[in-house]
């Protein structure tokens, strides 16, 4: 296979293609704003059940809006409510890199939807023995899933959803896919950990500030005195002995 698109048309990659979208259609559809943005895999329309009016692609070739490389995005800081990144950090080169520009371009409180091969699956197991041949889609370098929410909180995302699919054995026909399949609702709920591919939704977080100013000046109220009793004067206190001595 020359690129991931060509395997998805395996059947396989057909049997991965309809979990994922799905899936990732389930997930952004609760999501608004205005800009949607998908990097990667511009053959699949992943942002097809968004409500977001403004959505684009992105990649180095295709059918796109945009061509860029993932690493350094022509795009504005802070501008995408919504980033869907499907199978790009394990073909990545830099894959640090790639979620840094994402969290530089996600507005604060922004979603952005990871998928990716589960390593510590069957289909893990056959990652590792099938990715010296250089094919797709086992020639790239899987990430786990706690390294990746490690990497993601690193950066101040938050993980708010997520889940697996894919339990069956990762075995190239459609005949003996349809005899596995009994393996997709079993695997959700007897080995929720061991689906061939997984999903993360994560939000930007992004920390208030309370900006104190110095006090230029110090006003003190001041004190409040009590009012002065008079005194009499002693010439009117004889005046007033005498008024009483000579009524």
């Amino acid at each position: 296979m020359t690129n991931l698109h060509d395997w998805f048309k395996t059947p396989l990659g057909h049997y991965l293609l309809e979990h994922e979208q799905a899936c990732i259609d389930r997930m952004v559809s609760d999501v608004f704003g205005f800009n949607a943005m998908q990097m990667g895999l511009p053959q699949v329309d992943f942002l097809q059940a968004s409500r977001i009016p403004f959505r684009f692609k992105v990649d180095t070739e295709g059918n796109v809006q945009l061509r860029s490389d993932p690493c350094n995005l022509p795009v504005a800081s802070q501008s995408i409510d919504l980033l869907i990144l499907p199978h790009v950090l394990e073909f990545s080169a830099n894959p640090h890199q790639v979620l840094r520009e994402v969290e530089r371009v996600l507005m604060p409180e922004g979603y952005v939807i990871i998928s990716g091969f589960n390593p510590w699956s069957l289909w893990g197991v056959w990652h590792a023995l099938n990715r010296s041949r250089g094919e797709y889609p086992w020639r790239g370098k899987l990430v786990p899933l706690l390294r990746l929410k490690d990497w993601l909180a690193l950066l101040g995302f938050e993980v708010t959803a997520g889940r697996m699919c894919c339990y069956a054995p990762p075995i190239n026909r459609e005949t003996w896919l349809r005899r596995f399949s009994f393996m997709e609702p079993a695997g959700d709920r007897w080995w929720a950990m061991g689906g061939g591919a997984y999903f993360l939704q994560a939000k930007k977080r992004v920390h208030s500030m309370r900006l104190i100013m110095p006090k230029w000046y110090e006003r003190v109220a001041p004190e409040k005195g009590l009012a002065g009793v008079a005194q009499k004067s002693g010439k009117y206190q004889n005046h007033v002995q005498k008024m009483d001595d000579n009524p």
